[in-house]
């Protein structure tokens, strides 16, 4: 199974690819797509669809798998990711791909083995679990392969008790 996983951000936006089957993963593609810092929003957010949209058509992904919004105490950086969000969604909708959400906790727990752990150990796991040589950067990319990763995990285990 192809898994798209991604990063919603307006500046930065994670994005990776991997492949999933039996019990093995292995990258595909990862990378992001920025967008200027003095663009108008809505041509930022037409970048990453467009962006997206590409990736997308290149890889032909099955399903695609993003990170639920967390709160944050920044209402405005809260409201951009949000956009990004509705934008990665809608680029997946359009492209008539399956979305999965999960929380950073899930991500978490299925990447590390636990909720709570840190930036660091998640990205050395993203990096181990792929068998990269280096730790996927920037993060917004590490942390779009443990969302891939999580899908991947709790799609199949959700596959085996059905």
């Amino acid at each position: 199974m192809l898994i798209m996983g991604v990063d919603p951000g307006t500046a930065i936006t994670g994005f990776g690819l991997i492949q999933y089957y039996g019990n093995h993963f292995s990258l595909v593609e990862c990378g992001c797509i920025r967008t200027p810092a003095g663009e108008p929003m809505a041509e930022r957010l037409q970048t990453l669809y467009r962006g997206l949209v590409d990736i997308i058509s290149r890889n032909s992904p099955e399903q695609f798998a993003l990170e639920e919004l967390f709160f944050n105490k920044n209402t405005r950086t809260a409201l951009a990711v949000g956009h990004a969000r509705g934008v990665a969604m809608l680029a997946a909708a359009e492209s008539g791909l399956p979305v999965f959400e999960y929380t950073p906790l899930q991500v978490k727990q299925a990447v590390a083995g636990y909720g709570r752990a840190g930036k660091t150990q998640v990205q050395f796991m993203v990096k181990t679990i792929l068998a990269m040589p280096d730790v996927p950067a920037p993060d917004d990319v590490a942390d779009a392969l443990a969302v891939a990763i999580c899908h991947a995990h709790i799609h199949s285990y959700e596959r085996k008790l059905k």
